[in-house]
Parts: structure tokens; C-alpha cells; sequence
């Protein structure tokens, strides 16, 4: 059996082996699986119960990440996505007053139409379209971006009124225990210590007990409730009104996917020297079914998570891992109480040492060349600063265009790429 799953995800090949791809798999899903909680809890606001929505995101995320594992062969985990959640709820349903039935069918409508963009070879032209200097650019941004996430969950940095954002206390039992799985990790990774993020994160968990931090689970099995799936209303999407909604998730899930699969794929040197990725199509086929399947789980929109970069850091290599986080996120719908114990400042120092690996990239960007790498250094600078994927992306590929066409040399540039800024553009403006 042993040699038959080596085989079949060319364990080997990939320079991997299977206690490596388990182990990779297993720190994706802790570095991940909040979303099971921050989800529902998200869309509890816009009127979804919550203990059903619970194992709705737990099997949203299974499914795809099983298909992307078994078809696709890369270790890319999918799970519906904070921000495209956040949007359905307080912009869909809150501001705007459509039930989430409605909002569902918006989501459905929007993976439809990138699935059409896939089957047609659109979507990974333009992926291909991409220069190079602007993909590795992607992937610092995405890097820098986990590992400001994982600051601000470790209460390092916190809000303030005066500079947006400032330094937190030391003194704070969150901030003590991610400075100890901080160090810990580091230490664990210095030593090439195989799974030091894994541990990081158990060794964290099992510490925040004592301080209050996190606590012992008080049940073991909940079984999934299907109260809410195949609830949602296609034909009430369908309002003119709510054609800016639906262009506005696609451009969003677009350039998210794109940014994390650069990154993901940069991180786990699955690019080619050009910077393509093979069996792109496959990926990208999947990503997109994923966002219906998501809408039909009535659990928001399912996408390729950035959080496979944790799994990939620990030397995942293959489809195996996915195959593993997607088991346990099967297992999560009917024992999620068992994992609740994990609190996010926990997994705070996966995050940014995850990030920290994500910066090595930063020296291929051609940093002598003003026109290449001041448009990458927009990427990397604001998609932390803006908390969005796909505004950083935005951003720097509209720098680019307006370079290279300033400077005369718009004939350097693929048609798509001036065509990407145009509609960044109109999407800017619209929200």
C-alpha cells in the first residue's frame, strides 16, 4: 500500500518522503483549520445558524482539497475565504438586505463564470501573461502579508487611532506565548528539525492551556448538520443590481487564487525558470468548481488558501498533503469540538515564520531595473498594508502598465496585462 501511494503522487520524484508529506499535511490543517470556527462566526451575521454552518465549512473544504490533491497532484488546500465571507455578510446581506440564500447565488454565479474563464484557456493566460519579476513580487507580498496576519493574532501589533497600526505589550499572556512559539519554532527549524512548524504549533496549544488561554474540550463528537446545503437562490442573484456584487467577488477570487498559487508555487519551487506553473489548468479548474461547491455547502466562497505555504515549508511537496487535509477536515465535521482547542495565537508563530521562509524569492526581483522592480515593490508593500491579495496585485500591475507604456516600451508588454490593469481599474472605482 506503502509503495502504491509513493507512486501514485510521485512521493519520490518530488524528492519527499510519505512521513514528510503526512507531516506537511498535518501542519497546512492546524495552521488552517480555524476556519471551520471564524467562518460560521462570520456568517452567523448574515443569518446562517451556527452549528450547521460548522461542518458545511468543514465539508467545503474537504471536497476540493481532495480533488485538488488526487487530480491536480499539489500540495493546495482549499477552504472558503476570510474576506470573501466577510463580504458576502456585512456588504450582500447586512448593507444591501439580501438574504443569504441570495448571496449564495451570487457566489455560484461568480465560480460559473471563472470556470467558463478556465475551460476556455483565459484565466491561465493570464496567468502566464504575468513578467516574472511581478510574480516573485506575489509571493514576498503574500509572504510579508502571513506573517503580519500572524503579528496582529500574536497581539504584537495592534490597532491604534494615531499610525493605524503600533506595537503591542510584551507583557500580555498572548504576546508571552507567541514570543515562546516564536523562538521555539525558530530554534526547531535552525536545528532542520522535519514538521518544527507542527510542533510549534502543538507545543503552543498544549502551553496555552495552563495560562487560560485555551481550554479542554468539553465534548468529543458533533455530527454534522445538512440544515443549509443546496439552499441557495440562483434566480434572485440575477438582478442588474446585483451585477457590481457578482463582478466584484470574481475579481477578488481571480487575483487572490493567482497571488496564492504564485506564492505557494514560488515557495515550493514548483515554478519554472519562466515562472509557469505545469498542470496549471488543473489547479485552476479545481479552484473554480470550488467556489460553487462553496455556494451549494452555503458556506461562502472556497478558494486555494495561502496557508498551504505552511505545509509547504515543512518540506510538502506533493498531492499527498492535500489528501491528508482533506481527511482531516472530514473528520473535522463530526469532531470539531476535539480541535477548537487550538486559539489563533497559537498558530500566530506558524504564520510569520512562514512568512519569514516566503522572503527568499526577494533576491531574484531585479531591483537595478526601475521599470521591473519598482512595480514589484508595490505588490510586496501593499498587499499587507492593504490587507487584500488582490488590491496589491492590482496596484503594481497598473504601476507596470503605466510604466512600460510611459517609457515607450509598451511592445514589452502582453496584451492581457494592459487589458488586467484596465479592468483593476474599473473594479477600484466601482469599489
Amino acid at each position: 500500500m506503502k509503495r502504491k501511494i509513493l507512486s501514485f503522487f510521485r512521493v519520490e520524484e518530488a524528492g519527499s518522503t510519505l512521513r514528510t508529506e503526512v507531516v506537511a499535511g498535518l501542519t497546512t490543517f492546524m495552521t488552517m483549520s480555524y476556519i471551520v470556527f471564524a467562518n460560521p462566526s462570520i456568517l452567523q451575521n448574515a443569518g446562517l445558524p451556527l452549528a450547521p454552518t460548522i461542518g458545511m465549512t468543514a465539508i467545503a473544504a474537504a471536497i476540493p482539497t481532495l480533488l485538488m490533491g488526487l487530480w491536480a497532484n499539489y500540495p493546495f488546500a482549499l477552504a472558503p475565504g476570510m474576506g470573501l465571507n466577510a463580504f458576502l455578510t456585512f456588504e450582500v446581506c447586512k448593507k444591501m438586505g439580501y438574504s443569504w440564500q441570495t448571496g449564495m447565488g451570487v457566489i455560484f454565479i461568480e465560480g460559473l463564470i471563472v470556470t467558463i474563464f478556465v475551460l476556455t484557456g483565459a484565466r491561465e493566460a493570464v496567468m502566464n501573461a504575468i513578467p516574472i519579476s511581478l510574480k516573485r513580487a506575489i509571493s514576498v507580498g503574500i509572504g510579508l502579508f502571513i506573517a503580519f496576519i500572524g503579528l496582529k493574532d500574536a497581539h504584537l501589533v495592534v490597532a491604534s487611532e494615531a499610525t493605524f497600526v503600533t506595537f503591542g505589550s510584551i507583557k500580555t499572556k498572548e504576546a508571552l506565548l507567541a514570543l515562546f512559539g516564536l523562538l521555539f519554532t525558530a530554534y526547531l527549524l535552525a536545528k532542520g528539525i522535519r514538521g518544527a512548524i507542527l510542533l510549534g504549533i502543538v507545543t503552543s496549544t498544549i502551553v496555552a492551556i495552563p495560562l487560560g488561554l485555551a481550554e479542554l474540550p468539553k465534548g468529543i463528537v458533533s455530527m454534522p448538520s445538512f440544515e443549509t446545503f443546496g439552499r441557495l437562490d440562483i434566480l434572485s442573484a440575477l438582478k442588474l443590481s446585483l451585477f457590481p456584487v457578482i463582478f466584484a467577488f470574481l475579481v477578488t477570487d481571480f487575483f487572490d487564487t493567482m497571488g496564492t498559487v504564485i506564492g505557494v508555487g514560488g515557495q515550493g519551487g514548483f515554478l519554472s525558470p519562466d515562472g509557469k506553473l505545469p498542470r496549471l489548468g488543473r489547479v485552476l479548474l479545481v479552484d473554480s468548481l470550488a467556489a460553487m461547491w462553496g455556494a451549494i455547502c452555503s458556506a461562502s466562497s472556497v478558494t486555494t488558501y495561502i496557508e498551504s505555504a505552511a505545509g509547504v515549508s515543512a518540506g510538502g511537496r506533493t498531492g499527498l498533503v492535500s489528501l491528508v487535509v482533506a481527511i482531516l477536515f472530514l473528520i473535522t465535521a463530526f469532531f470539531s469540538p476535539l480541535l477548537s482547542i487550538v486559539p489563533s495565537v497559537a498558530v500566530a508563530p506558524a504564520l510569520i515564520i512562514v512568512g519569514f521562509l516566503m522572503m527568499s524569492v526577494v533576491k531574484d526581483i531585479p531591483w537595478d531595473d526601475v521599470e521591473e522592480a519598482f512595480p514589484a515593490f508595490v505588490i510586496l508593500l501593499t498587499i499587507p498594508l492593504t490587507y487584500s491579495i488582490s488590491h496589491g496585485i492590482g496596484y503594481g500591475f497598473i504601476i507596470y502598465s503605466l510604466v512600460k507604456l510611459l517609457t515607450g516600451k509598451a511592445r514589452e508588454v502582453h496584451p492581457l496585462m494592459f487589458f488586467i490593469s484596465l479592468v483593476f481599474i474599473v473594479s477600484f472605482i466601482i469599489y
